[in-house]
């Protein structure tokens, strides 16, 4: 139930990435930490337990209990959990009314230390504001729009959470077209404070689907976690760009086992590039995620 991603194939850009600020700020920031920042998942109602299941079989870790509740500023109704693993955190949404607009196409919730410094440093960095901030019944939330229509939730307790530090920081899964690569990149590494640490426009297209081709790929670290961002033309085969998020395990194969055991599906075997062994998989819902381990 997902919205449509931008699905679109990576092909080598010829934007250039800003360098200026490619260093992190000497300011702190608003990010609090990757621990803090999960991934969204929307499902039909049907298939939310199935999910969780078969995503918990795969990562470990647990639930927090299910509820029905209003996560929209206007009338909805959905479940809603925290799935909460060693390698990332998932916002589980199974919608029993049709979704509000500006919600199902955010990719991520990001933890923010005060949530109007951080709309006003987001609006600075280049960002729109698609969802003004709204409460809901444990903090402030608000929708922004990146350069390329990427989508983002930011939000802010009342009472500051306390999860304990990953055991892998997952990655943020970016596409966007090779006209809006710079545009992104330099809004995001303003507004998270972060750095581009690998800048790479002959990487292999394998990485996505694309063998035999050169790549423009970006990798960008900050407080918010990790971010790898593809320039695209179109021309994705199924599934890449539908993933929002590449999960790494310590052992693929067998965390490719226990998906398929709780019902996933591996949508790509497993291969190797660029010095890890990644491979796609579905779960129950139509929900669609890289994961990955290093090369050994």
């Amino acid at each position: 139930m997902r919205g449509t991603l931008l699905a679109l194939a990576l092909v080598a850009g010829t934007a250039t990435l800003p360098t200026g600020a490619q260093t992190p700020g000497a300011q702190e920031g608003v990010a609090v930490g990757p621990q803090y920042d999960s991934t969204h998942v929307y499902v039909a109602a049907a298939d939310v337990d199935a999910f969780a299941r078969c995503f918990l079989a795969t990562f470990g870790g647990k639930s927090s209990k299910q509820t029905l509740v209003t996560v929209t500023p206007t009338p909805s109704k959905t479940t809603s959990q925290l799935l909460q693993t060693p390698v990332g955190i998932v916002s589980l949404f199974g919608f029993t009314t049709p979704i509000p607009f500006g919600f199902g196409e955010e990719r991520n919730g990001y933890l923010v230390r005060d949530l109007d410094t951080a709309l006003t440093e987001a609006r600075k960095a280049g960002a729109d504001v698609i969802v003004a901030p709204f409460p809901d019944a444990i903090g402030r939330d608000a929708i922004v729009q990146w350069p390329g229509g990427v989508d983002l939730q930011l939000y802010w307790h009342t009472t500051p959470p306390s999860y304990p530090a990953l055991v892998h920081v997952p990655e943020n899964r970016v596409y966007v077209s090779p006209e809006r690569l710079a545009a992104f990149v330099q809004a995001f590494v303003a507004f998270s404070h972060g750095k581009v640490v690998d800048d790479r426009r002959d990487a292999a297209g394998e990485e996505i689907g694309l063998p035999g081709k050169l790549i423009h790929r970006v990798r960008i670290e900050s407080g918010f976690g990790k971010m790898v961002v593809f320039a695209t033309d179109g021309h994705l085969v199924y599934p890449y760009g539908r993933e929002t998020t590449g999960f790494e395990v310590d052992d693929l194969d067998a965390a490719l086992t226990r998906a398929a055991a709780a019902g996933g599906t591996v949508l790509v075997a497993p291969f190797a590039v660029a010095g890890r062994r990644s491979s796609m998989v579905l779960f129950p819902g139509e929900y669609v995620a890289e994961i990955h381990a290093p090369k050994s």
